[in-house]
């Protein structure tokens, strides 16, 4: 089978969810009014609340979701062949998705631009709202190490990528100078932009004096091993440290100085990648060498652990935080939030199909896939570099050379990656933030005392961990967590959506059902993973801090879920 089908039936699927079912959802269940005052207008500091163009809030949202994530898990679940990978993905995207990211931001705009943690106060309690303010803290600071973990070994694994990924700091501030001083336009400088980005990286994969290459200055025999690239373990401590004082700068700037131009700018970035590996896709036009569902697959079912292993991509809890923690204060008008919420959710699930695509593409036989994906361990390790070599093969299609190809995927990740990165961050502000509030410290309320502690825990725990291989792998070893508690949030946000459309007479199975499926789902899996594999005798260090992290998490979710339940069966409840 050639794979321009798979690539012909999702974009069947994604233009039929956003064309008809976004639109029912959006006017006949969460009824959005282009009268409606949002927090941007209402609460604008110049900071966090500041009205956005459409167009361009959709390229922070969707780049600020997008990571590294809707890749990796595509990556790692065509070990399971292809066709459940593709069909969790059109079909979450479709029906959780676009639900849950367009939901999580109508109910934040609705109520003042607060984050789904403290709507989960109105909704089910004081008590729930400290629990779920804990398990997204647990979640942001594990998004935190795992993208850091992802950024630095592909700066170890590809240093013609350092420089053009740098290049867009100056330019993004340039641009939020040129258009919020000077009330410019965003598209022409974005654009310069980019073409300088993409320029230095041809410049950069041909001049080998150009690449910052930290494993030339400070090489040494021990190697790091992340998704399989390897590196060695100062050069990962130095990309680290950077990327902490980075997010520490970044998460602090007002959004229009770096966040919001810098996106807009990994929003084009979206749509040349894009372009570039569907582009390459329709010349190639190359055959899927990996099986529809693959029966060597024994070590590990993909009932439920697919529905974990693509996280963003299908759905992801983390879009919510994004959705209610930065978006909505930037939402101009409410009727912009389909276009933001649900199209940001069918753009990642085209970049997670694109994955897929170049996954079960680039090897030359059915052997060799076997042979990469000869378990769920392979997968895990080799996902990423899989899709950086199928998308460097997919380009080739459009006349652009294997190792150009791979510097501007590379540099497209990584951009991605680093969006989540100090995002997270800023998220994480905000919630220790609202706990210094909760109990009355005032100190961790204050922006950079709540920053210095998110980016010196995020440093500890990509750091500390050992692995197997020695230094530092927390954040590879953190994945199977991070997918299940992403699942979690997503299941209660999806279930507080509920309780609210319940709440104002509305249907609410639009958001119920899915959740049901999703919490199934996600709690089975989990605990397989807390019960059966990480509290076993003779169990490693990771694995101890994998049960410990769980388990509170399990707890936690359990524990707010019944709540919810409780109070989605009332009667008689309050309107917010």
């Amino acid at each position: 089978m050639h794979a321009v089908w798979l690539a012909v039936i999702g974009t069947v699927v994604f233009w039929l969810g956003y064309r008809y079912y976004s639109k029912f959802v959006a006017e006949k269940i969460y009824r959005l009014d282009p009268n409606y005052v949002t927090p941007a207008h209402e609460f604008q500091d110049g900071v966090d609340f500041v009205p956005t163009k459409k167009s361009v809030l959709w390229g922070h949202h969707f780049t600020s979701v997008a990571g590294a994530a809707p890749i990796v898990g595509p990556a790692i679940a065509v070990y399971w062949g292809w066709l459940p990978a593709l069909l969790w993905v059109l079909l979450g995207t479709v029906f959780a998705a676009g639900v849950h990211d367009f939901g999580t931001l109508v109910l934040s705009v609705r109520n003042k631009g607060q984050s789904v943690g403290t709507l989960a106060n109105k909704l089910i309690g004081k008590k729930a709202k400290l629990l779920f303010l804990f398990i997204i803290l647990i979640l942001v600071l594990m998004v935190n190490a795992v993208f850091a973990w992802v950024i630095s070994n592909l700066f170890i694994k590809f240093p013609a990528s350092v420089i053009p990924v740098f290049i867009e700091i100056p330019l993004a501030i340039w641009i939020g100078y040129a258009v919020y001083k000077k009330k410019g336009s965003m598209l022409l400088p974005s654009i310069i932009a980019l073409a300088v980005m993409y320029g230095s990286a041809v410049l950069t994969s041909k001049i080998p004096a150009l690449q910052i290459d930290l494993v030339k200055y400070f090489g040494g025999a021990e190697a790091s091993v992340a998704f399989g690239l390897n590196g060695v373990s100062m050069a990962f401590f130095i990309w680290i440290i950077i990327l902490m004082i980075y997010c520490y700068i970044a998460s602090t700037l007002p959004v229009w100085k770096l966040l919001q131009p810098r996106d807009y700018i990994n929003s084009h970035q979206l749509v040349v990648g894009l372009v570039i590996m569907y582009g390459g896709l329709l010349f190639l036009n190359p055959e899927i060498t990996a099986p529809i569902t693959n029966p060597d697959a024994a070590d590990k079912s993909w009932f439920p652990l697919l529905f974990i292993t693509i996280a963003c991509g299908a759905i992801s809890g983390f879009h919510g935080l994004v959705s209610s923690g930065t978006s909505s204060k930037q939402l101009n008008k409410e009727t912009d939030a389909r276009f933001v919420g649900y199209l940001g959710a069918v753009g990642e699930g085209f970049l997670a199909l694109i994955s897929i695509i170049a996954c079960v593409t680039v090897f030359s036989s059915a052997g060799e896939f076997k042979e990469a994906y000869s378990s769920f361990a392979a997968a895990n390790g080799g996902g990423l570099g899989n899709f950086i070599a199928g998308g460097a093969q997919l380009a080739t299609g459009i006349g652009i050379p294997a190792n150009i190809a791979a510097t501007i995927i590379s540099v497209i990740v990584v951009s991605f990656a680093a969006t989540t990165l100090d995002s997270s961050v800023r998220l994480m502000r905000y919630i220790i933030a609202e706990l210094g509030t909760e109990y009355k410290l005032d100190t961790l309320t204050k922006p950079h005392v709540a920053t210095s502690i998110a980016v010196v825990a995020s440093a500890a725990l990509v750091l500390l961990p050992k692995g197997p291989n020695g230094f530092g792998s927390g954040g590879y070893l953190l994945w199977p967590l991070f997918g299940t508690s992403n699942q979690l949030l997503a299941g209660i946000s999806l279930l507080l959506i509920s309780i609210w459309l319940k709440r104002l007479g509305r249907n609410y199975l639009v958001s119920f059902i899915p959740m049901v499926f999703i919490l199934f789902m996600t709690i089975w899996a989990m605990i397989q993973q807390v019960v059966f594999e990480w509290s076993g005798l003779g169990s490693t260090d990771m694995n101890l801090l994998l049960f410990i992290f769980g388990s509170i998490i399990l707890v936690f979710a359990i524990w707010i879920v019944l709540t919810a339940l409780k109070e989605l069966t009332k009667k008689d409840h309050k309107m917010i």
